[in-house]
Order: structure tokens, then sequence, then C-alpha cells
């Protein structure tokens, strides 16, 4: 166009691109990048590869948009830790934005720990400029409740390690955890009655 600008995608391309955006979520969840093909993701799409192709470059352009998509929300139950709320409640409330979290976008969580296990090739700089920083200042905020004597003296590094272990658990190894419990049962409620007990008795100064 004479001014420089670009169209505006139509209502129907962005319902494509939605589209291809979540059936490649679903193929990558369960097959991993490398495992993944365009023909898996045209498959669950219910469309053609050079249709695929139209609205992305290839498959590691779809999978750069899912994880620049993710990160935001992956880092929003850090970021509402609140340095003016009871340490106690703060950490726990977040133990359990995070373990809802695990309930609620368990292909997310799969495809964020997929990145994670292959050495971060493509979401490392993202980790270095975004999850650093809020890792190190949430680090500092809980050292300092420390340092008040309103928590017991933990390594702020490993109790968040920790929680985010407790909790992505239920996403990362979803498969496992139906088979040890049964298929039809619910783990949320007593897997978050669970933890709250488990990390409020170690808080406790």
């Amino acid at each position: 166009m004479p001014d420089g600008t670009q169209k505006k995608p139509s209502r129907i391309q962005k319902r494509n691109r939605r589209v291809i955006l979540d059936a490649a979520l679903e193929v990558f969840s369960k097959q991993g990048y490398r495992g993944a093909t365009l023909d898996q993701i045209a498959t669950e799409a219910g469309l053609s590869k050079p249709n695929i192709l139209y609205y992305f470059q290839g498959k590691e352009d779809i999978h750069l948009t899912l994880l620049s998509q993710l990160m935001e929300t992956w880092l929003d139950p850090l970021v509402e830790l609140d340095p003016d709320g009871d340490p106690q409640t703060e950490i726990l409330a977040y133990v359990q934005r995070k373990l809802d979290m695990a309930r609620d976008l368990p292909r997310e969580s799969r495809l964020f720990a997929g990145e994670i296990l292959q050495g971060a090739p493509r979401m490392g700089p993202h980790l270095e400029s975004d999850l650093k920083p809020l890792f190190d200042e949430k680090c500092a905020v809980i050292a300092g409740w420390i340092d008040a004597g309103k928590i017991a003296p933990l390594d702020p590094h490993h109790l968040i390690f920790s929680i985010w272990a407790a909790t992505q658990h239920y996403a990362d190894f979803a498969a496992q955890v139906s088979v040890l419990l049964g298929k039809d049962a619910d783990p949320h409620q007593s897997a978050s009655d669970h933890l709250s007990a488990m990390f409020g008795k170690m808080l406790r100064p």
C-alpha cells in the first residue's frame, strides 16, 4: 500500500491462525518439537499443509509464536506475589495459582517443559530477558521476609523451584498421575490440600 501500512487480517484469517495455533499446541504438547510435523498440525487443524504455510513460515515459526504467547501467561502467577502482603498467604496463593495453571493449561505446561528439556534453544532469550529479572526480584522479596523473621529460613531460589516441581507435575506427568490415582480421579482438590499443608508447615517460622 502507498503509505507502507499492512492490510489488517480478516476475521477468517484471524480464525484460521487461532485454529492452527490450537492444533499446533495439541501436537507439540504430545509429540514434542522434534516429533511434531506440519502434516500432523495440518491434520489436527483440518487444513491443508499449503494453507498452514500461508499463515506461518514453518514449524519453528509456529512453535516460536506459541512460546511467545505463553511467556506472559507463564509469568503472571509470580508477578502477582505481593511484597506488601502477608508472606505465608502470598506464597501459598502462588502455589495455588501454579496448581490451577497445571489443571487449566496442561498443554501449555508440557509445551514449556518440552522446550526446557531440549535446552531452551528457542526460549533462551525470553528466559534471560523476562523470567530471570522477575525471578531475582521475587527471590529478593522472599529473602526480605526471611530476614524479618516472617517465614522460616529457606533458600528462596529452591523454594520457588520446589513450588514449580510440585505443581507442574500434575500437568507434565498427567498420564502417570491418572494411572496411579485412577482415570476417573480428579487430583486437584486433594493436591491443593496437600500442597497447602506441606508448604504451610515448611514456611512456618
